[in-house]
């Protein structure tokens, strides 16, 4: 590939259209690819008043190369179109409501019970820009799976891959929000899909209203700071009391604002069975998650997307939703047995979780 060639001039040969470039993406696994101009003008307001609020709380990287996320040419020089992609990956078998009401239970986000997404998808997107690069001869390519200072669902929505919704995921009216996004930078000037389409969500405040810790603070944005998401797997340090007895059984991510977004009632399932549960993730018993060594952590977080967070992290959050269920020996016992055996961070939220079983 050609990164020297950074001009969005005509091309020599016959640009591949946006039916060339989806049919491409299909057989590669994506479910679906659109085109977008690079002009996010309109996102910079919001985006500077929602970092300035606060709401990114530990994300610092939210507030590095700002400029770089607000011009895509400025990440990489020459730049003028963004081909998007979406991926599938909810599982035919999941019930995440099931899972939820059983508070012994461990409930882990649904996009990482299975493969990491991050290296499956950003191998798919070299292979497309690859393709692309065969047919056209020319130009420069570079694709991105929340590797980089990149606005993917302002971007996704440009290429009509949904809209933004209320709870600031995309959406899309046959595929719920059940996907993952990826980008792929490039200097060929394909034809931007047509419109942008327009929110779908009307009056609706189901995810608003679900919210376990209120993080929702108004329609399209996230306070992260409250955000269970964040808690879990972003947060390193202490949780605060007040949030604790919100998070439930959630150990890592939260799904509650795709769970009852009327939007998901039939949202497309993955076809991609690398994204599948592993290791019985969907249906693990929160105590015997909690008694996991160090080294049983490693092996079993391999490949997947839990390896974000530290295993005092896992520790820490298992705790509090251990805290949070049905008293029971088993995991009284659990906690009491790690307690003074595990970091002081964990220690703090052990001993939070025995006083309020012993209640």
């Amino acid at each position: 590939m050609k990164e020297e060639e950074t001009h969005c001039g005509p091309s020599p040969n016959r640009i591949p259209t946006t039916s060339d470039l989806k049919i491409w993406a299909t057989e590669l696994g994506f479910d679906a690819l659109g085109v977008a101009d690079i002009d996010l003008s309109k996102q910079k307001k919001s985006v500077i008043d929602w970092l300035r609020a606060g709401f990114a709380g530990e994300m610092h990287y939210m507030k590095r190369n700002i400029k770089k996320r607000l011009h895509p040419e400025l990440l990489i020089t020459g730049t003028c179109r963004v081909v998007c992609v979406r991926k599938n990956y909810l599982n035919e078998k999941a019930n995440p409501k099931k899972t939820l009401e059983q508070n012994e239970k461990a409930y882990i986000a649904q996009y990482a019970l299975g493969r990491d997404y991050h290296k499956l998808m950003r191998k798919s997107l070299a292979r497309l820009a690859s393709r692309i690069n065969s047919s056209l001869g020319y130009g420069h390519y570079r694709a991105f799976v929340d590797s980089a200072p990149v606005l993917e669902k302002p971007l996704a929505q440009k290429a009509g891959l949904g809209w933004i919704g209320k709870n600031s995921l995309v959406l899309n009216k046959e595929a719920g929000s059940w996907f993952f996004l990826g980008e792929i930078y490039t200097n060929v000037p394909f034809q931007p899909s047509d419109r942008e389409p327009n929110s779908e969500c009307g009056k609706c405040q189901a995810c608003i209203n679900v919210c376990p810790t209120d993080a929702i603070v108004e329609p399209g944005k996230i306070d992260a700071r409250k955000c269970i998401s964040y808690l879990t797997i972003e947060h390193k340090g202490y949780i605060e009391d007040q949030l604790r007895s919100k998070m439930g059984n959630r150990i890592f991510g939260c799904d509650d604002c795709q769970i009852f977004c009327p939007w998901n009632r039939d949202a497309q399932e993955t076809r991609d069975r690398r994204f599948e549960p592993r290791h019985n993730l969907d249906n693990s018993d929160l105590v015997e998650l909690f008694n996991l060594s160090e080294k049983e952590f490693e092996v079993l977080t391999r490949g997947s997307p839990i390896r974000r967070v530290s295993y005092d992290q896992w520790q820490r959050n298992i705790a509090i939703a251990l805290g949070n269920s049905t008293p029971s020996e088993q995991s009284i016992e659990a906690l009491k047995d790690a307690l003074g055996n595990v970091s002081d961070l964990v220690d703090d939220h052990i001993r939070w979780a025995i006083k309020k079983l012993s209640r």
